[in-house]
């Protein structure tokens, strides 16, 4: 776990609560601001696209970024792995190296964020994604296939939502909750268009081309968008209220680390979900045109648990949307151990899972930002991801060895039941406060 989150220069200058402690001098809040220092009202009208279209336009780079990054490999690894001559478990090897990447590049791409602003880092982002793409679209062997794959994961940490959320903080205002919601909209329909857009591809001109195409939308989308389509103009955050922040180093400390535990170990379960859920529903007694129908729901099913966010948690505190989301994966790997017994119980496994995940996305941008405010968050986002990516990349590996040791998917089903509840708890231990204040 991370354990050392510096949050004294976050607190600093937090209203009231540095001043309270007599720590310093906080400087009298402006307006907006760019790279150049303060901005007059009018040239932040002048500057800033409206708050929808900003949403919209980053909304589009992440069906691209997540598309090509994270779910194209599902369509497109035994493909290449036939066209290079070799072992899917080696492709698929070389992706869990880039989720490693990913966390461990994770916190420096978060304190960039910081000093030099979402878009710029984003854009370096599209940029790294493009030849992160070449390189395995080249790829003779498996030298630059895990090396391609290692700066995609690279790619993925300044380009996806741990990238974007903190980049969104920049200029929502006090709309970053709404904003946020809307932009998880967008990124729950990158499977949707890239898994059938893959299998397109390749079937078409092969999955070289098909790569090399994602480059270039990278370049020649994601690029421009980032570096022009996004307000520069930085809108100072709302304070935190910090009634029900807790105010000394050691109890955030202790918050964090609890926060860090409930996602890194929910990771863990949604990565070998998503790599192993299939087939536990298969091992369950569905047959494989079953089990691959009720896995298909939880697309749809996180898309639905995002609306209804949307709709009508609005008034709620996101730590109560986070207890709610953790609670029901809880639920979904209980009805997954449970499969066996039903063939309803597989559909209800679904359902349940996809809105706990749909919801879990918006959790992990809107909880952190109400318990800690939103000052430094890119730098707060990158320590939180940093664990959880590593967890995505071990959960695989480590579910499988389970597997071929000749435990059953329902022993698994109830270790990632075990493992929910664990999160679970470890996510009410850094809310309390904030539950017993709203």
């Amino acid at each position: 776990m991370p354990d050392n989150y510096d949050f004294r220069e976050i607190d600093r200058c937090r209203p009231g609560w540095a001043q309270r402690a007599a720590l310093t001098t906080c400087p009298t809040p402006v307006t907006k601001t760019d790279e150049s220092g303060p901005m007059t009202q009018d040239a932040v009208t002048r500057s800033t696209p409206p708050l929808i279209l900003a949403v919209s336009l980053l909304g589009i780079t992440q069906i691209i970024s997540w598309g090509s990054l994270m779910y194209s490999v599902a369509v497109l690894a035994q493909p290449m792995a036939t066209g290079l001559g070799m072992s899917t478990t080696t492709v698929f090897g070389a992706f869990s190296l880039s989720l490693g990447a990913s966390g461990l590049a994770s916190r420096a791409v978060g304190r960039a964020i910081d000093r030099f602003g979402g878009g710029t880092v984003m854009s370096a982002g599209s940029v790294v994604s493009a030849i992160a793409l070449t390189m395995i679209a080249l790829a003779q062997g498996p030298f630059l296939l895990f090396a391609g794959w290692l700066l995609a994961g690279v790619a993925m940490a300044a380009t996806l939502y741990d990238a974007s959320f903190p980049t969104l903080s920049q200029f929502a205002g006090a709309r970053y909750r709404q904003a946020l919601t809307a932009l998880t909209l967008f990124g729950g329909f990158a499977s949707t268009v890239f898994w059938p857009l893959s299998w397109y591809l390749d079937g078409t001109v092969g999955w070289r081309l098909a790569l090399a195409a994602f480059a270039l939308m990278h370049l020649l989308i994601c690029l421009p968008i980032h570096r022009f389509g996004l307000p520069r103009a930085r809108v100072p955050v709302p304070p935190a209220d910090d009634s029900h922040v807790t105010s000394t180093g050691h109890q955030r400390r202790r918050t964090f680390l609890w926060l860090a535990t409930a996602f890194t170990v929910a990771s863990f379960v949604i990565s070998a979900t998503a790599a192993h859920g299939v087939g536990a529903l298969m091992a369950s007694g569905l047959d494989s045109g079953m089990a691959i129908f009720a896995a298909s729901l939880i697309g749809p099913m996180q898309v639905v648990g995002r609306i209804l966010e949307f709709v009508f948690a609005r008034g709620v505190a996101a730590s109560r949307v986070g207890l709610a989301a953790f609670a029901v994966m809880l639920l979904s790997m209980l009805l997954l151990w449970l499969a066996g017994l039903s063939p309803w119980l597989a559909f209800a496994f679904a359902c349940a899972y996809g809105l706990s995940n749909g919801v879990m996305s918006i959790v992990r941008g809107t909880v952190p930002a109400e318990l800690f405010g939103r000052e430094g968050y890119g730098t707060l986002m990158g320590q939180i991801a940093q664990p959880a990516f590593l967890a995505k990349a071990a959960a695989p590996i480590l579910v499988a060895t389970l597997i071929s040791n000749g435990e059953s998917h329902a022993a698994m089903a109830l270790l990632l039941a075990t493992l929910s509840a664990v999160a679970l708890g470890a996510y009410v231990v850094a809310v309390r406060d904030r539950l017993r204040t709203r």
